[in-house]
């Protein structure tokens, strides 16, 4: 008999909370949350209110008064399909249900590949450092017997079996759990509880291990053993912790680490993450290991886990477990109870929340190391069942009232049908419904009725919305000393703006309309170059407070009125034709005002003006101090100048002959030289002239005999 019968409600409720977003169909309402209701009542909103505000829990529909019969509340169904009773096979009730809800012995060595193995021949067939032990070659696991009561023959097969060895201190311990629990045939499992006892004395490998060896294909957490051999534990990777989690709880399996005094601390860490399993601390000769199973096995005994089987993404299951004295967690993510004797009965509440619509699906939950399921089918309910009672006078005769609200005939509109079309589509109503192309209708806070919005009543107490596009409202300003424009005697809100009484100014109506700190010695308002908002002077171009007097940054106005003041003073220049127009600004002292800008330019006849400049209140106002003499150069003396030049000229003439002449004399008398030179070489010889002809002809006469 199993020590304990766990007990399921079908279904924890939840409070009945509602977020009050927009919504302005039942359907949409109840999907919303689970503490959503519906009022259905035709006139239970008011003129400018949204129809959203039909809803809200049942409580504050209630209050509102909305009549208890015009509420639409779908709640949970919970059909029990299968419910047998407690007895010696049946330990868990019950055993499936419909809701509708709102929303052996082996040994294992590691993989026979390198890093993890010498792959050497010798050493692959003695893999131990002193090669005359008794050593097995190395394997992944093998299967040695399977799950029998002959203990005589358990003993035999354990006492035939010898050490082996590997290159690293991890193991695939992993691989040989993950086929001992899939193998279910082999190994021989029978329908009762299941342990598979681990014992080492060293860690093991895990999920990505297995690239160390070249092996990149995951575990595929199938049976491979092929004549009690894992024959591809080369080809798969080590499995993870959360593939064999799956697995073993598949499997009701519950794994006991019988491990040494160095291991204890890692394989408690695996454990963790493990449902069901334990951890003993092994003697170094094993001689422990029956009173640590012992032990083991009570502790896992004693412990009830409730889990369920995968779940889609748009579901959620939370457990809250009833111990027993009433003691236990809530909203947890597995149902447990630990200290459970036989016989007991514990009960878990299990909250089933579905995030959005489904249709038809299942799961399972089990009390982990039982062979017991409950089937879970679950169904959701997103759809109000509203049966309105026909009322031809409803929705002023142009449509029917759906869920308490008005769908219109074709060509009519509106919150009770009262707008006739006219032939226009609803686009081009409500085109003029948006303040521009981009905008939503009416701001969202309103809705277009015959092609004019209707702003809806806000629910915050004393906030109107209002404007044709109903983009505006009385509480979008600034505060001032926590209070809205200041307060109702300093200002009210209007449209995002703050509108002061007379005695107040400023974005927030937060100061005292006063000019007093503003007006300079001459009491004139920021000398007449700014504007005075609270009491300080906000300057224009360049000026700086506190009385916009000075400009660090602006350039010297000497050069930019020198016309001006040439016109105004020696009534010549540029500007003497209307300088009493172009030159208002400028006026004529005859001394200069303290704090008086010196002045030194050029006027249009090259005469230097010096004069005093002092800017007076006012944009480009000055006061100007002219002194009356005018530093002009001396005319040219041209008879000088035309004199100086011919005789300029003249000069340079001669020049330019003497050197002529001389560079002329110069190399005639440098040919003349070399002439005389080649001269006293030469040395003429007639006979040694071959082309040299006498000048006399003799002529002999052959017979002349004298």
């Amino acid at each position: 008999m199993l020590p304990s019968r766990p007990e399921l409600l079908s279904l924890a409720g939840s409070r009945r909370e509602c977020p009050k977003i927009k919504v302005g169909t039942c359907k949409n309402c109840i999907q919303s949350g689970p503490g959503c209701a519906w009022c259905k009542k035709l006139d239970f909103t008011k003129a400018g209110e949204p129809d959203s505000n039909r809803c809200d829990t049942i409580e504050q529909l209630q209050q509102r008064g909305c009549p208890e019969n015009e509420i639409e509340f779908p709640v949970n169904e919970i059909k029990r399909m299968q419910d047998s009773p407690f007895s010696n096979k049946i330990q868990l009730t019950p055993q499936e249900v419909h809701l509708k809800l709102r929303i052996s012995f082996g040994s294992f060595v590691d993989k026979t590949v390198l890093p993890f193995v010498n792959t050497h021949p010798e050493k692959l067939k003695n893999p131990c450092p002193n090669k005359d032990s008794n050593c097995q070659p190395p394997f992944a696991f093998k299967h040695i017997l399977s799950l029998t009561d002959n203990a005589e023959k358990f003993e035999s097969e354990v006492g035939k079996q010898f050490i082996s060895g590997n290159l690293d201190a991890p193991e695939g311990g992993l691989d040989a759990m993950m086929q001992a629990a899939v193998c279910g045939d082999l190994i021989g499992w029978r329908n009762v509880t299941r342990l598979l006892v681990y014992a080492t004395d060293d860690g093991f490998h895990f999920a990505g291990d297995g690239k160390l060896g070249g092996i990149l294909t995951p575990n595929d957490g199938q049976c491979h053993l092929e004549d009690n051999m894992y024959k591809k534990s080369n080809e798969f990777d080590y499995p993870s912790v959360g593939q064999l989690v799956q697995k073993l709880a598949e499997n009701n399996i519950q794994p006991i680490f019988a491990v040494t005094s160095k291991m204890v601390d890692v394989y408690k860490k695996l454990s963790e993450m493990i449902p069901k399993s334990a951890v003993g601390e092994l003697n170094e000769d094993s001689s422990n290991i029956i009173e640590l199973i012992q032990v083991a096995y009570n502790n896992l005994s004693s412990r009830i886990i409730l889990d369920h089987s995968t779940l889609p993404d748009v579901l959620d299951v939370k457990y809250d477990s009833i111990c027993n004295n009433n003691t236990g967690a809530k909203n947890e993510a597995r149902g447990q109870c630990d200290n459970v004797k036989i016989n007991d009965e514990v009960t878990f509440k299990v909250k089933v929340t579905a995030n959005e619509c489904i249709k038809r699906q299942s799961f399972t939950i089990r009390p982990l190391g039982f062979t017991d399921t409950l089937t879970v089918h679950l169904d959701s309910i997103c759809d109000c069942d509203c049966r309105e009672r026909p009322d031809p006078t409803a929705c002023s005769g142009n449509g029917e009232v759906v869920c308490g609200i008005c769908s219109c005939n074709s060509g009519y509109m509106g919150k009770n049908c009262e707008c006739d079309t006219k032939g226009r589509t609803s686009k081009e109503l409500e085109g003029s419904c948006r303040k521009d192309n981009s905008s939503v209708i009416c701001s969202g806070l309103g809705d277009c009725v015959c092609g004019q919005c209707v702003c809806h009543t806000s629910d915050v107490p004393g906030k109107e919305i209002y404007g044709t596009f109903c983009d505006c409202d009385n509480m979008n300003c600034e505060f001032h000393n926590g209070s809205l424009c200041g307060g109702e005697e300093r200002g009210r809100c209007d449209c995002g703006e703050c509108k002061c009484t007379p005695k107040y100014e400023g974005s927030a109506c937060q100061c005292k309309k006063s000019t007093d700190g503003c007006r300079n010695s001459r009491q004139n308002e920021c000398s007449l170059r700014g504007s005075c908002h609270c009491n300080r002077c906000q300057c224009w171009g360049g000026y700086q407070p506190p009385f916009c007097e000075e400009c660090p940054g602006c350039p010297s106005p000497c050069g930019k009125h020198i016309s001006c003041v040439e016109c105004k003073s020696f009534s010549s220049g540029p500007l003497k034709k209307n300088c009493s127009v172009a030159c208002t600004n400028i006026q004529l002292a005859d001394q200069p005002r303290a704090g008086s800008r010196q002045c030194k330019e050029k006027d249009s006849e090259n005469c230097w003006i010096s004069f005093f400049m002092a800017q007076d209140d006012g944009e480009e106002m000055y006061t100007v101090t002219v002194d009356p003499k005018k530093e002009c150069p001396e005319p040219p003396n041209v008879a000088l100048i035309v004199g100086s030049t011919i005789a300029g000229v003249a000069l340079i003439g001669l020049l330019l002959l003497l050197i002529w002449r001389l560079l002329t004399e110069i190399f005639d008398r440098r040919e003349y030289r070399r002439f005389e030179k080649e001269k006293s070489k030469a040395k003429w010889n007639e006979a040694d002239n071959p082309l040299f002809k006498s000048a006399t002809t003799t002529v002999m006469n052959p017979r002349f005999d004298g």
